[in-house]
């Protein structure tokens, strides 16, 4: 009896133990990240970083009540006694941006985490897999290299404008290991661009790196893990150098006047052996360099020139003679130049696109056609006969009569050169350029060759992030411009944001930027991307509180309202849209001056900065047309009381209460002039102003307004958009703001009567034209009188500022708290379109939204991720008393007006229909 009553005791404990067990253990965390959404990075930059995860769509998971997280040297340590940090348990329902708690990351350190959280019931999770941390070199003090080049010549070739012109160099280092190596890491940068390899291998896949910062202030350094690159006895380094951004002919043509220094590199080998044994090649004179290789030239504008007739045959490996090699000159590191682990991803090569179409030019001329304008280089796949001299010109457009147009591209040739020196078929894609185009002429080749549509691949090149978006709709066009949406982020994300890719500019524009960034935030992961250039734009931003038209600063030391507002507009964007609170921390105090120096510019709390106007406006009545009407000081104190504004916000969520009150009252004080000077009694703009469509947008958009004021306003709107015939009169100022005014005054078929529009000026309408792309002017190339007489960027993503809309009203997803902690699911649907979808991967899952007429009825499918919210709002599509259910089961809602309303959803794929709506 003692027996069995034992067994029977055992029993249940373990079958109660079993239950206990089973509700407990839930799925693991995933997509572990750290900062700005690195994942395991290695030469990382961010000593006190951030932690995010996400929690699993299971039925059981709902939301999280609490996280624990652990830090260790080890990975063994992580579980048993975490040596750098551990959290402890803690009460949050905070699975993005949790911060770290421990001392901050030291240069090199290797760090291991790992995380579990507990759900809304009190159930814990398993433990995540182990992520990992390694810091770069975060000091000027931790490299023990020197600047290196090839020593300057007695007397510099030139270009055709007068510009230095800097050879390629190669530059190797050769050294012996006697041990078998435990770990390498090559930490490398350069005051130019470069490509290194160990052994003849080409390290890494990076193109134009490190990239483009303020280099006299910062210059980004790179990190590899060369550890398999090595071998026991002899190795090799070796390294090829080109001006890049920083010594070559770029930027504004008034620049080419500065006597720019040569192309520099440095990098630091570290080795660890397995014995333990430490060992680091840095760059310094013992090093050996050559400039008369087949790269002859290489410039960001120019193109490339390749002569295969050069070429040095295992230069980069072991055993080769490089006694006629040059020694290289020397110099140490500058303390004001900070060197500093690049905070964003390299540019790479992201996709490829075949040629679609070959048209012969004549005279052994070839036109290859890729049907998209991208943005990279060609890679040419050609036989090729001694002698042969290929030439690739590249170019957007078509002129009338089928030839490559290039009248466009200023003083940026575009013209790739390779330079055959044997019979054969040669595979070749230019290092140190890139281009804007979709065609491609082929010259040079030999006769006896039939040309092939395979002899060209456009190698697509952009900043290392994911396309994360997505977006569908029944309407052709409407899809088409989400795809030249998509593809004017891809030519212009290019390390940092462009406003062109192909002319001679390409230029970091703050006023382009500002007006793209909600669109960019929905179309790709961009996060790190933005708030890298931030970086560089608190560098750049000058001593009395101005911030530089265009970052990194190549225009001289003034402000424009409008664009230099990036500063403000740009961090509260990326702080709302990804929940990163460190974003309005790092650039508060430039919020706080660019303020001030609007103040400055501002008598009565009328701004009179300087602004280019609401750029590119159709029909403005302008001397220069391209400034549009709209006055000059209603813009100025319009952004001026934006900043404000927002800067108002970042006070208050930043905890400052002195300071939000400060703002507001300011705020107030520039609203309340603003009003007075430009708005009559009936909210309509007075003389002796021109009122146009955006000065109303400016003033709806941006708040300014009082109610009152406000409703009179928008009237005036309305009127001036008939007169227009339901078209749009604004440029780059006001086109962003137009959709969301429209929308939020209840003027929503007004909005797409103008998104549908096929005629001049239009989103549509570039695409009737043939655009692939967003393009600078909505008539930069029309069928009938071919190309506009200036302004003429055909990848230009300012105008795609509508994808915004697209996204959060069409589609029908949008953030109602910091970092889509909570959604709203509001879509708007209209009788030109039967079905629309949207997908987009927030920092906590993936949100869709995909909603149909289905026969009579209206189906609305969402997924919303865990530990997130969702608020629905749809349409009553005027039924007093609607039939709806959720997921097969009757519902009850609540209706406004004409709005149905449905609110806490939490996480989970819901199915709303709505019956005998049609």
């Amino acid at each position: 009896m003692i027996k069995h009553v034992f067994y029977l005791i055992i029993f249940k404990l373990l079958f109660y133990t079993s239950i206990v067990q089973a509700k407990e253990i839930l799925p693991a965390p995933i997509s572990l990240s750290v900062s700005e959404g690195f994942h395991n990075p290695i030469g990382f930059y961010d000593s006190k970083p951030t932690f995010s995860w996400q929690l699993p769509q299971a039925s059981n998971i709902k939301n999280q009540t609490a996280y624990e997280i652990v830090v260790a040297s080890r990975p063994e340590l992580l579980l048993k006694s975490p040596d750098v940090w551990s959290s402890g348990k803690v009460m949050s329902n905070q699975s993005v941006n949790v911060t770290y708690g421990g001392s901050e990351l030291k240069s090199r350190q290797k760090v291991y985490w790992q995380l579990r959280y507990w759900n809304q019931e009190g159930h814990s999770s398993s433990w995540s897999k182990i992520a990992s941390i390694e810091m770069g070199l975060l000091s000027n003090s931790d490299w023990k290299a020197q600047w290196i080049k090839i020593p300057d010549p007695d007397q510099w070739n030139t270009t055709r404008y007068g510009t230095r012109l800097f050879k390629p160099q190669y530059l190797r280092k050769q050294f012996k290991l006697n041990s078998k190596i435990k770990r390498a890491r090559l930490y490398i940068t350069a005051k130019g661009v470069f490509e290194a390899s160990i052994n003849g291998k080409k390290i890494g896949n990076d193109v134009l790196v490190p990239g483009w910062t303020p280099y006299q202030k910062r210059i980004e350094t790179l990190t590899y893990d060369v550890t398999d690159a090595l071998q026991k006895n002899k190795n090799t380094i070796g390294l090829i150098l080109s001006e890049g951004w920083h010594s070559g002919r770029f930027g504004p043509q008034r620049r080419w006047d500065t006597v720019v220094a040569p192309p520099q590199i440095i990098c630091q080998l570290e080795i660890e052996d397995i014995k333990g044994n430490l060992k680091t090649i840095a760059t310094d004179g013992t090093w050996k360099a050559y400039n008369n290789g087949p790269i002859r030239t290489a410039g960001l504008y120019d193109g490339e020139v390749y002569d295969a007739n050069y070429e040095i045959p295992g230069w980069n490996t072991p055993n080769y003679d490089d006694r006629f090699w040059q020694e290289v000159s020397v110099e140490n590191l500058d303390p004001k130049t900070r060197l500093f682990p690049k905070k964003h991803a390299t540019v790479k090569n992201k996709m490829k696109l075949q040629a679609v179409k070959m048209t012969a030019q004549g005279n052994r001329r070839v036109l290859f056609d890729l049907g998209q304008n991208m943005v990279g280089v060609v890679q040419l796949n050609i036989p090729v006969k001694k002698g042969d001299t290929i030439k690739l010109r590249h170019g957007e457009m078509l002129s009338s009569n089928g030839e490559l147009f290039t009248g466009n591209l200023g003083s940026a040739p575009s013209i790739d050169y390779y330079i055959a020196k044997e019979n054969g078929s040669i595979s070749w894609q230019p290092k140190f350029t890139f281009h804007g185009f979709r065609y491609v002429e082929v010259s040079g080749y030999s006769k006896e060759h039939q040309p092939q549509l395979n002899w060209v691949t456009g190698m697509v090149q952009h900043s290392d992030f994911d396309m994360s978006g997505n977006f569908h709709s029944s309407h052709t066009k409407l899809n088409q411009l989400h795809s030249n949406i998509q593809w004017g982020l891809r030519g212009n994300f290019f390390d940092v944001p462009l406003d062109c890719p192909q002319r001679s500019e390409r230029l970091g524009w703050t006023g382009d930027a500002q007006v793209f960034i909600p669109t960019s935030l929905y179309l790709a992961d961009a996060h790190a991307f933005w708030a890298a250039w931030l970086t560089s734009m608190r560098e750049d931003q000058f001593g009395n509180g101005g911030i530089p038209v265009v970052v990194p600063n190549f225009t001289g030391n003034f402000a424009q309202a409008g664009w230099s507002d990036a500063c403000t507009i740009i961090p509260w964007e990326l702080y709302f849209r990804t929940g990163d609170k460190g974003v309005l921390e790092d650039n508060y105090d430039m919020m706080k001056r660019w303020c001030d120096y609007h103040a400055s510019e501002a008598t009565n709390y009328i701004s009179y900065m300087s602004t280019v106007g609401d750029w590119l406006q159709p029909f403005s009545q302008q001397k220069d047309d391209r400034r549009g009407d709209t006055p000059n000081t209603l813009i100025s104190t319009a952004f001026y009381a934006y900043s404000v504004k927002l800067t108002m916000k970042t006070a208050e969520v930043l905890g400052l209460k002195e300071d939000k009150v400060y703002y507001q009252q300011l705020l107030d004080s520039i609203s309340q002039a603003f009003e007075k000077e430009f708005f009559d009694e009936n909210g309509k703009i007075k003389s002796p102003y021109t009122p146009t469509q955006t000065g109303y947008l400016l003033a709806l958009g941006f708040d300014i307004l009082p109610k009152v004021t406000a409703d009179k306003a928008i009237i005036h709107l309305v009127e001036l958009i008939q007169e227009a015939d339901t078209h749009l009169r604004t440029g780059f100022i006001g086109t962003p703001l137009l959709a969301h005014v429209l929308d939020k005054t209840g003027n929503t078929n007004l909005l797409y009567d103008i998104l549908f529009k096929e005629t001049y000026p239009s989103w549509f309408y570039s695409i009737n034209q043939g655009a692939t792309t967003m393009w600078e002017r909505w008539d930069g190339y029309t069928h009938d009188k071919g190309f506009a007489d200036r302004a003429l960027s055909f990848n230009h993503y300012a105008y795609g500022a509508i994808g915004q809309w697209m996204y959060e009203r069409i589609a029908g997803i949008a953030p109602l708290a910091p970092g889509y902690k909570k959604i709203l699911f509001a879509p708007v649907p209209n009788q030109i379109l039967s079905e629309a979808k949207g997908e987009y991967h927030s920092p906590y899952g993936k949100i869709s939204s995909d909603w149909k007429y289905d026969g009579k009825d209206f189906v609305y499918n969402i997924t919303v991720p865990t530990n997130t919210t969702a608020k629905i709002i749809i349409p009553t599509f005027n039924l007093s008393n609607p039939n709806i259910t959720v997921n097969g089961k009757s519902t009850k809602v609540e209706i406004k007006g004409d709005q149905l309303f449905l609110d806490n959803f939490q996480s989970g794929t819901f199915e709303i229909k709505l019956y005998n709506v049609n």
